[in-house]
């Protein structure tokens, strides 16, 4: 009869371990795509204080959603460029004054997150400025880099 209460014991502990050992994989599982639902939203944010730097023509403040290494690719019409500088450098040449910049807007098609520090984002673009309007697609693989996410590569067309 000891036999059997032990057995039974242990077999109810063991139940209760599967019970546990089941919610924990679910409180993680919700812990992860919570943390998933905040890096897409700090990912938008990124790009919402960018379009607002630049449509207050304030190309530098746009810049420090860039990953600020001499490692950042930017292409663009004219190809690649790399660095941080020289990519803010043809913002700065390309649109030299705040009518220069226009208005802009994005359209957001699709943010993934690749793995928990990498991400890639769709969308597009459109510069509204007093005569003209610019317009085209981008791309974007971010990276989360102490904390916060930096766009390191920008294929704008």
């Amino acid at each position: 009869m000891l036999w059997t209460c032990k057995n039974t014991l242990l077999y109810l502990k063991m139940k209760q371990m599967k019970k546990l050992i089941v919610v924990l994989i679910c409180l993680f599982s919700l812990q992860a795509q919570a943390q998933k639902v905040n890096d897409k939203q700090a990912i938008l944010n990124l790009l919402e204080k960018q379009r607002t730097d630049w449509n207050r023509g304030d190309v530098v403040a746009f810049m420090q959603g860039y990953w600020k290494n001499d490692s950042l690719l930017f292409v663009g019409k004219s190809g690649a460029t790399y660095g941080w500088q020289k990519t803010l450098d043809n913002y700065k040449k390309g649109y030299p004054d705040k009518a220069a910049m226009g208005f802009l807007t994005f359209g957001i098609k699709k943010v993934e997150l690749l793995t928990k520090d990498r991400a890639f984002v769709l969308g597009s673009w459109n510069v509204k400025q007093e005569k003209n309007e610019l317009k085209g697609y981008f791309t974007l693989l971010l990276r989360k880099i102490n904390g916060a996410w930096k766009v390191v590569v920008d294929h704008s067309s």
